[in-house]
């Protein structure tokens, strides 16, 4: 996946950011809004786009864009760096696929313990009959 041309295909909005902050927040569209269209990209295969809408599904608009905002910082330029670095991690933690697991077997000592341990059960179980008088 190449970030400078993936990069090129994010679209970016600046928006007026809500809250608190008198005049400076009422003149100023510091909060940046990314939307990144998820099948017309050309960088990501199928495959990864099959696996994104899958992953992010819920985080995304019925036409499958994938929608981030930020207003975290006062300036429009943080903001707008903090919502790409928020969007290449969330990208790649949905395009990781997870190792398949190889099941193991028990050890043998954990195996004998666990014989040992029904057994010393069971002998205390019939050490609580009362014993036969024939």
């Amino acid at each position: 996946m190449n970030k400078e041309i993936l990069l090129k295909e994010l679209k970016y909005k600046a928006i007026r950011s809500s809250g608190a902050g008198g005049q400076h927040v009422n003149k100023v569209s510091s909060k940046v809004e990314l939307s990144f269209n998820v099948g017309n990209s050309l960088v990501l295969s199928e495959q990864q786009k099959e696996r994104l809408l899958m992953k992010l599904g819920n985080r995304m608009t019925k036409d499958g864009v994938l929608v981030l905002q930020c207003d975290e910082a006062r300036s429009q330029h943080q903001n707008k760096a903090l919502v790409i670095k928020r969007f290449f991690l969330l990208l790649k933690n949905a395009l990781t696929v997870p190792k398949k697991r190889k099941p193991t077997k028990p050890s043998k000592s954990s195996i004998e313990k666990r014989l040992k341990s029904k057994k010393i059960a069971s002998s205390k179980k019939v050490n609580r009959q009362k014993p036969d008088l024939d």
